[in-house]
């Protein structure tokens, strides 16, 4: 489905019945790497997905992005759907756009999922790297992109022995527009620090972790563990960043578990 939002077409998905949880997919990613989750939850839960713009069937307007920008589009989106609470679910990027969500808008958020992300901000050599790959992506396109993270995202054995899965990665990260894959890494760049943020956190917060995570790795989760107040931590084993992607099963019993305490 579609609709327009803040002056930009962002596609959604909204299954089943119950709490309503919102998932936001990460950089350079979209709606579909939660697709093992809404096939294993809607049936207990409503599942939301969306394409934050720049991404997949979202319009991908070329013009400064911001982590508050994604965050009122997704308000938007709330208000669209007649959804007053929900429980917000931020993969990587999609916990930066979380933290900008709860700071503006904390009164329409249940709970809280922070899979495989953190709250620092870049340092300035992270700042540069992301320039450069902004160049990449504008020289050399998506795929580029793609080919320099996949190894990052996923454990060396899912590499070398699961072709669907890294073939399933790749083509959605390929989808992704220059536009989008460029206003994500200025949105990231300028983002603020969060680590502040994390004591005023006050609802229930589940964090989910690869164990083998190198981009957020279990450190930053338990570092958001520490601080969050009434937060639990899960470390999935035998997953790497995309940790939703490599063990479905494992990841949506830990989110089940935890909207069932709700």
């Amino acid at each position: 489905m579609k609709v327009q939002l803040n002056g930009v077409e962002i596609a959604y998905t909204d299954q089943g019945k119950g709490t309503p949880i919102l998932f936001v997919h990460g950089y350079p990613l979209s709606k579909a790497m939660w697709d093992p989750q809404v096939k294993g939850l809607s049936s207990n839960f409503r599942v939301i997905t969306l394409d934050l713009r720049g991404h997949g069937e979202s319009e991908a307007p070329l013009w400064l992005y911001t982590m508050e920008m994604f965050a009122d589009d997704i308000r938007a989106l709330l208000d669209h759907l007649s959804i007053d609470q929900v429980v917000l679910a931020g993969f990587s990027m999609g916990g930066y756009v979380t933290f900008a969500f709860y700071r503006k808008y904390k009164n329409r958020v249940k709970a809280l999922i922070l899979a495989d992300t953190r709250p620092q901000a870049d340092s300035p050599e992270g700042k540069q790297g992301r320039f450069k790959t902004a160049q990449t992506a504008q020289k050399q396109g998506a795929g580029a992109i793609a080919d320099a993270m996949l190894p990052k995202l996923l454990t060396p054995q899912s590499v070398q022995s699961r072709n669907d899965l890294v073939q399933n990665v790749q083509k959605i990260m390929t989808s992704t527009a220059v536009a989008g894959i460029a206003g994500d890494l200025m949105a990231m760049a300028e983002r603020p620090d969060s680590v502040t943020l994390l004591s005023d956190i006050t609802c229930p917060t589940l964090i989910l972790v690869g164990e083998q995570d190198g981009l957020t790795p279990p450190a930053d989760a338990k570092l958001m563990a520490e601080k969050i107040k009434k937060s639990q931590l899960e470390i999935i084993p035998a997953a790497a960043h995309l940790s939703n992607l490599e063990q479905p099963d494992h990841f949506n019993k830990a989110v089940r578990k935890f909207l069932e305490t709700l």
